[in-house]
Parts: C-alpha cells; structure tokens; sequence
C-alpha cells in the first residue's frame, strides 16, 4: 500500500530541483533567470546614459558692469538725544500743574506747584527754635561771667591771707563751676548752628517745592495732576518728562553680530517708520557699541545714528527698519549669485570611477554642499561658460557681495561672457 505523504512530498521536490532524476532542468531555469536579470540591466544602464545624453541644454547669463551697494538692515527706535526725567525731592499735594504736553518750556520755568502750608510751618517751628538757642547762648555767656568772677575772688582772697583762705575745696569748687559755665556756653553755641542748619533745610524745601525746568525743550510725558499727592521717600517721583531738543534725534538700531563687522562710524543709512510708508528719512552712524545684548538667544550691537528732524516729522519711539549702506563700489564686472552656485552635473564616466557598479544601476544627484561650501569661503572659484556647446571652466577672484551679485575682481571674462547658472533637459 503507498504512502501518501511520499506521494505529496514528490512533486514539491521535483519542482524544487531535489530529484536526482531531474537535476538538470532546474539548472536551466536558473540560467535563464541570470540571462533575463543581464538584459534588464543593461536595458536599465542604456536608458540611464540615454537620458543623461539628453541632458545637454544650460541656461547661461551675461556678464555685467555696474555700481553695487552692500547694506545691512537693522531695527530700532527713535530717541531725543538728551532726555531728561523731572522729579520733585519734597513730599506733599500738587497745588497747581502749569505745563502740559508738547508745551516748549525754557530753563527755570515753572512746570508745578506744591501746597507748601506744613513746609512753611516747619519753618517757622525751626525760626522759633534758632531764637531760643540764640538767648540760651546768652544765658549761658552769663553764667561764664558769673563763673569767672567768683574765680578771680578767691584767687585775690588767697593771694591776701598767704595761701591760708580760702581752703582747697573752694577752690576746686570754684575751678569746676567756671569749666561747667564755659562747656554750657560752647554747648549753645552748638545748638544755634544746628537750629540755624534745621532752618535752612527748611526754607530748601519750600523752594523745592516749586518743580522748575533744568532744560530747554519739550514736554514729552506728564505724570501728575493738580490735588495729587507726591511721596519722596526712597525714591523721587518722577512728574515731567521732557526732550531737549526734537530737530536732532538719535536712532538706536540692533545689529546683528554677523553684521556688525562691517558697520563702522560715519557710514550713511536710509530708514522707515510705519507713519510714513512711502518716505525714507537719511542717518549717519555716530557710535557701534561695544557691550553686546542677547535677545532669545540673538546677539546684537546697538548702533546709535544722528538724524535731522528739522521737519519735526518723526517723534520719539517710532519703530525704524534701517538699511545701513556698508560699502559701494561703481563700475565694477558684476555676476549673477547662482553662477557661482552652479555645479557641473557628474557624468557616468565619473561616477563609474567613484562608485560602484551598483552605484551606475542606482544613480543619485551629486553631492555638490561641501563644494559650493568650501567655493562661499574661497575668494577664488571656477566659473563655467560654453565653448561649442561644451562646458569650459574660467578661474574668478569674487569681490563683495550683496546677497544678489557678486563683484569680479579679477578673471578672463568681460562685460558680455555668458556664464553657465543652470541645466535643463532637451525635450
């Protein structure tokens, strides 16, 4: 009787190349198998090489000669160049407000009052009390006097009874009322100069009490109102705010610390504010800072420009985007950045040498990063221009840059060469 797990086992066997009786036929398969994968791959690395063939159209631009400026755009904000903050040393009720916003005011001119009522009362208390020190100076130059002459006395009685009378304790008695009547009287004499020193404090504060103008200029900010009470003990309030002088201000930018290498003193700028869209107000640089700012991780410069208001457009705290003019340069050959960032494509010459044969079955882009990296770092780099329809190579010094051209310091090519930027295909 057969088995029938023998007879299930045969045919995957057979299939499978196991019977010996077989052998040869799964050989065959196998070379057929290798000869198909063969022309698959050669069908593949044609079509490749046809299609890179294909690849022979290059976009180009000319050569050309111009100015070129390079800037570097900042932001900041609007400042008077001296601003002062007015405060008042002395506590008590504003009387009275007498200068208001953007009202000019002058050196000296009232801008408030306080209600001096207990100051002047204080004063009084500090008359009073320089006057009784003064009449406790002549009470006590008294006494001295009386002092001196019971002193004198019983000297003149010792010296007529031959030392006999009066006895030692009424002379020791006699020597310590005179030192009590003398130190009695410096002690007034004391007391005057401080009376007269609370006196003049006082008569300070009243003065004090009158808010005048250190400069001329501007009223920019208020900060009190008539009826207001005003506490001067740790620090003194501030109630005006003014701006010297408005025709001449100042702009605070940030530069950024890739930038800052390039900005220097006297250099020129132009800026914008928000209030006057269509407009752009010239500047100057007059000081790059050196002491650095960190910003959410940013480090920047602050930049300081003088700018004329005569106009008196511009206010102070407007928002400004500067465009900082950092070198220009006239007549100069000028080339289009995405020359220099152009790359000849690698053939499959080349990329047989570098790579693999699998490499050629699998092609991928070129890596062109460290190439154009280490090209942005060199002033020197290798340009591509077509010579009968072939690529040709030209050695160029590259100058400054604005982000959009690049200058040519030195290189065979003049105004007119038409310099490779791009591949396309060939439909």
């Amino acid at each position: 009787m057969n088995d029938p797990n023998s007879q299930a086992t045969q045919p995957i066997a057979e299939v499978l190349g196991l019977n010996p009786t077989n052998s040869r036929q799964p050989l065959k398969k196998w070379l057929w198998l290798a000869v198909a994968l063969g022309i698959t791959i050669l069908v593949v690395v044609f079509a490749f090489n046809s299609g890179n063939n294909q690849q022979a159209g290059y976009v180009t631009q000319a050569v050309t000669r111009g100015d070129l400026e390079v800037t570097v755009s900042a932001t900041g904000t609007l400042a008077p160049l001296k601003e002062v903050e007015v405060g008042i040393e002395v506590s008590g009720t504003i009387k009275s407000v007498e200068a208001d916003y953007n009202d000019s005011v002058t050196v000296g001119q009232v801008l408030a009052r306080l209600d001096t009522t207990r100051l002047e009362a204080q004063a009084l208390q500090s008359q009073a009390a320089l006057e009784s020190s003064r009449a406790k100076v002549q009470q006590t130059h008294a006494s001295l006097l009386e002092a001196e002459v019971k002193m004198a006395r019983q000297l003149h009685v010792q010296q007529l009874s031959g030392g006999k009378v009066p006895s030692l304790y009424d002379l020791d008695t006699a020597r310590a009322t005179l030192a009590r009547a003398r130190a009695d009287e410096a002690a007034a004499k004391a007391a005057v100069d401080q009376a007269q020193a609370a006196l003049n404090v006082n008569r300070t504060d009243i003065t004090k009490a009158v808010v005048r103008s250190p400069i001329n200029g501007v009223v920019l900010k208020r900060s009190v109102e008539p009826g207001q009470t005003v506490a001067s003990q740790f620090q003194a309030p501030v109630l005006f705010t003014l701006a010297e002088d408005l025709t001449q201000m100042e702009l605070q930018v940030d530069v950024d610390e890739a930038d800052v290498g390039l900005v220097q003193p006297a250099q020129k700028a132009l800026f914008t504010v928000d209030a006057y869209a269509d407009r752009s107000f010239p500047a100057e640089i007059t000081q790059v800072r050196f002491g650095s700012e960190t910003v959410d991780g940013v480090v920047t410069y602050k930049t300081v420009l003088r700018v004329d208001n005569s106009a008196l457009s511009l206010r102070p705290g407007m928002t400004a985007t500067t465009v900082i003019t950092v070198n220009k340069k006239t007549d100069v050959l000028l080339v289009a950045n995405s020359v220099l960032r152009f790359t000849p494509p690698v053939t499959p010459g080349q990329q047989k040498a570098k790579g693999s044969f699998l490499d050629s079955l699998l092609p991928h882009p070129p890596r062109q990063e460290s190439r154009q990296a280490e090209a942005a770092n060199s002033k020197t780099q290798q340009v591509w221009t077509l010579r009968n329809g072939e690529l040709a190579s030209i050695s160029i010094t590259k100058g400054a840059t604005n982000g959009i051209v690049t200058e040519i310091v030195d290189g065979a090519v003049t105004a007119g060469t038409e310099l490779v930027t791009g591949q396309v295909s060939k439909p």
